[in-house]
């Protein structure tokens, strides 16, 4: 009878695992329907409005969570759940005021910035895309996951999939490149490493996709800025990314800060109801970005009753530190402009959200501290991520095979970002740990070994302007700027490259050089660095660029004049192995490129995927033609083009075939290439397939990344790789938005990047 009684008031309320943590795999509760209705009947306005309340955490510090500012809010029901509150001790104390103070003991959820790992950290998404190898990409979101979760947090406020084709905006560092199908491949693959398909596992977090939508494309590359286009660009090149989220099951949506056809998109109902919900199905919640809902005031949208009333009608069901939910929806609810049944289905996914992660059962499951102590930067994980790291770098330049460097003899290591740990994680690594992280410095003398030696100089601080370094080095990254002259720092590099056979130089921007609010005009690496550089160049001796980025520069000068390039972006808390891995040839580069490298800052917006003008050039030279689309200053062709990437073998392709000249819409063709390892090395290539749509309703791109395969081949070994093409992957939104394949001429190219010349032509019959 006892044990009937306990069952029956488990099942009713929520009051049942209030004062005591149930034991795991012991209670049952109701369905979540039946569980979900049957706790908001109990709720109160007042309670359902504070389950839409995403506050910050503030400075909650272990053992004052009681008497901290969010507290009284917690415990009155008034906060659904709290962000940037990191560690189980601190979150099982918050946790522990919802679940034992407020009247319902509604759980919390914890959510974070995991961008690219916890504490051990994996390269920044941009350099994580450049791997192209989406088992990689998931195993890091996975690790990501692992520890997060052990450390108290039930949510990640990642993947972010926009795509950028403008590499001024300095987010482009946080997300996958410019190619809509690679970029959905990788949400993909970011969510199901999240999630792990089972929110209810201890070690798979909630994924939170964003921006939604079209973050990546604000007007002069600046951050926050507006977005203006046409729905068939919207529908073909942008949306992609976040539709395979939402088709991988990711359970919540962010909100971006822009505006969608001059609505901002946290107030935008045909955003979030009409396409995320109903074209795409979305069943899970939306959030706002950081007061995304005040800041439709100053887009001059309405004060803040009107702007929160848009935003909960649109289809936005929680309030990041905006407060206007909380403070204004009863009002407006009396006033008729937003309804309860508004409000309850908002209220009613967010607790899905936490049913789904088991919070109902047990409030503490993520507050293990067991876990905490053995599942985070552990030494297995910190290996992988280093291996992860290791094919991030992509090789832009070998002349000479130059590289990879010999473990012998004196290497002069030279560089602002040369003994730079502190940047190595690179941006959006909020729960890193900067102390652990291995600078370039410690990976080379570590790798290289007893037989070589390793001298040292900074050469140069980041920039001249000490303002312009204090601005690119928040957040701890710092690079402690050298109070020395810029004579005497060149002069102390000089002297070290004079007793060096090789010089490496570790050259480029810092890790908040890119990031949210990074934005910049000027793409080309900082004046001082480029000084020393030149003058490392003018010893005569051979000189190899590590070059740290978090977008694509404008490295033009730096490519005619350096013998070996090295793109490093921020490669983690392992950057510094996994860089001398790659410098000593332990590891054969194999990252190609997810997003151009332009010539000039002139060209951005640049793209592989663009359409033709009416007046294309007609040589394939670069050079000038009058009353032609180029410029009269530079060429139209960028420096480096999406997926492109050396290594220090080669690659030959050869017999490219097609099953057939002809395929109806319910079939399906086969395409074959031969991939040959011609050098002297064994290596890994990312073989790209690109389809070309030659005639439609309306114009289409010169190509389309549609198929890629990273395959490994030992020196001299061939193989053959197959690609199927199908009528999904002909589709296209048409001027109607109605996504189709149209009948007509294909193009098929196969090779290692967009520029592939192999090609073999179908027809698609009606």
């Amino acid at each position: 009878m006892k044990n009937k009684l306990v069952l029956l008031f488990l099942g009713c309320a929520v009051l049942g695992y209030a004062q005591k943590k149930p034991a795991k795999n012991t209670v049952k509760i109701k369905p979540k329907s039946e569980f979900v209705a049957e706790l908001m009947s109990k709720m109160t306005l007042d309670e359902k409005l504070g389950q839409l309340n995403l506050p910050t955490s503030g400075d909650i510090t272990t053992g004052q969570a009681n008497s901290s500012n969010v507290a009284k809010n917690i415990a009155e029901g008034k906060v659904g759940g709290l962000f940037n509150i990191k560690s189980v001790q601190k979150i099982k104390e918050v946790q522990k005021i919802a679940v034992e103070k407020s009247r319902l003991k509604i759980p919390l959820l914890f959510g974070m910035d995991v961008i690219h790992g916890y504490e051990t950290t994996f390269p920044i998404p941009l350099g994580l895309s450049c791997t192209w190898d989406m088992g990689l990409i998931e195993r890091s979101a996975q690790i990501a996951a692992k520890e997060a979760s052990a450390d108290g947090i039930n949510w990640t406020f990642s993947p972010m999939v926009d795509i950028s084709r403008d590499p001024r905006w300095g987010r482009v560092s946080e997300g996958s490149g410019e190619d809509p199908y690679l970029g959905s491949q990788i949400a993909k693959a970011m969510v199901n490493g999240y999630q792990q398909h089972d929110l209810s596992k201890n070690n798979s977090i909630l994924a939170c996709v964003k921006h939604f939508a079209l973050y990546g494309a604000p007007e002069g590359g600046r951050d926050y800025n507006i977005v203006d286009m046409s729905h068939i660009r919207m529908f073909n090149d942008y949306f992609p990314p976040y539709k395979a989220a939402v088709d991988a099951g990711v359970g919540s949506v962010m909100a971006s800060f822009n505006e969608v056809d001059g609505i901002p998109a946290t107030g935008n109902k045909w955003l979030m109801t009409d396409v995320l919900r109903k074209q795409w199905g979305f069943k899970g919640f939306v959030v706002t970005d950081f007061t995304g809902i005040p800041e439709m005031i100053e887009h001059g949208m309405g004060d803040l009753q009107a702007v929160s009333a848009q935003s909960l009608n649109a289809g936005v069901e929680m309030d990041m530190v905006g407060e206007g939910f909380l403070g204004t929806l009863k009002k407006s609810l009396d006033e008729g402009k937003v309804k309860i049944e508004t409000i309850d289905n908002a209220v009613k996914l967010i607790l899905e959200a936490k049913y789904d992660l088991g919070l109902f059962q047990d409030p503490y499951k993520y507050c293990d501290e067991k876990r905490a102590k053995t599942e985070i930067f552990t030494t297995d994980s910190r290996k992988e991520a280093r291996d992860i790291a290791a094919q991030s770098l992509v090789l832009l330049k070998n002349q000479n095979q130059l590289l990879p460097l010999k473990k012998s003899g004196t290497i002069g290591l030279i560089g602002p970002l040369a003994d730079a740990k502190e940047n190595m994680p690179g941006t959006w690594s909020v729960a890193t740990k900067m102390e652990n992280a291995v600078s370039l410095l410690r990976g080379i003398k570590e790798v290289a070994g007893a037989g070589t030696k390793v001298l040292y100089a900074k050469g140069s601080n980041l920039d001249y302007d000490e303002t312009f370094e204090t601005n690119a080095t928040m957040f701890g990254k710092t690079l402690h700027r050298d109070a020395r002259t810029k004579e005497e720092l060149l002069a102390e590099a000089l002297k070290v490259a004079e007793q060096s056979d090789v010089i490496v130089a570790a050259l480029g921007e810092s890790a908040e050089m890119s990031g949210e609010s990074s934005s910049r005009t000027n793409l080309e690496i900082p004046q001082a660095q480029k000084d020393l550089l030149n003058a490392l160049l003018k010893t005569g001796k051979p000189v190899v660029l590590v070059l740290f980025d978090g977008r694509p520069l404008v490295i033009t000068d730096e490519e005619k004049t350096v013998p070996a390039i090295l793109n490093a972006w921020f490669a983690g808390t392992e950057a510094g192995y996994a860089i001398a891995d790659v410098l000593f040839g332990d590891v054969n580069p194999s990252g190609k490129l997810t997003s151009t490298f332009p010539r000039s800052v002139g060209q951005l917006p640049i793209y592989y995927a663009h359409k033709n003008t009416g007046r294309p050039l007609s040589n394939t030279e670069g050079k000038f033609e009058k009353f032609r689309s180029n410029y009269i200053d530079e060429r139209n062709e960028p420096l480096f083009p999406f997926g492109f990437g050396l290594s220090y073998t080669t690659f030959d392709y050869s017999n490219l075939k097609i099953s057939s000249d002809k395929m109806n819409p319910s079939g399906k063709l086969k395409v074959t290439v031969d991939v040959t390892n011609t050098g002297n090395f064994d290596g890994k290539e990312t073989v790209q397939l690109y389809i070309r749509d030659l005639v439609g309703s309306v114009t289409r791109p010169v190509r389309e990344l549609k198929g890629f395969q990273k395959i490994t081949l030992k020196k001299g070994e061939k193989q053959t790789v197959s690609f199927d093409i199908t009528v999904e992957d002909l589709k296209f939104y048409n001027s109607d938005l109605q996504f189709v394949a149209e009948p007509g001429q294909f193009d098929i190219f196969v090779g290692g990047n967009s520029n592939a010349d192999k090609k073999v032509s179908f027809e698609l019959t009606k």
